[in-house]
């Protein structure tokens, strides 16, 4: 299994990201995929995740608005596109892939395989 994330970069505040993480050796459509993602000291935190293609999405309070979440089943691909960036959204951001129970959907133990990360720096 193989997720590799990209689009990461350095934006000043307001500005907008794309991220991509491109999955392969899994069945795609059956996974749930997260992004989360971990600043400089700090511990690994749950960004977004959604369970499957059109079903609901789950947002940590703090981009909730700003960011959303979505997949492309056919292109073995999930995206978070990020909007009004803020210095605070600064981190290494990794997708993930699991089959995380809906309580347990914001923990990165429930998920098993991990992209390799990729760096948003917000700054002016």
């Amino acid at each position: 299994v193989q997720l590799q994330a990209s689009g990461g970069g350095l934006v000043q505040p307001g500005d907008s990201l794309r991220l991509s993480c491109a999955a392969s050796g899994l069945a795609f459509s059956r996974y749930a995929m997260s992004w989360f993602r971990q600043a400089p000291g700090k511990e690994r935190e749950f960004v977004a995740s959604l369970r499957y293609s059109g079903g609901p999405t789950y947002y940590a309070g703090s981009v909730k608005g700003r960011f959303a979440i979505s997949r492309d089943n056919a292109k073995d691909t999930v995206y978070l596109q990020m909007n009004n960036l803020k210095p605070e959204d600064t981190a290494v951001y990794y997708c993930a892939a699991g089959t995380p129970i809906i309580s347990q959907i914001r923990e990165p133990s429930a998920f098993g395989h991990w992209g390799q990360g990729t760096l948003v720096t917000v700054s002016s």
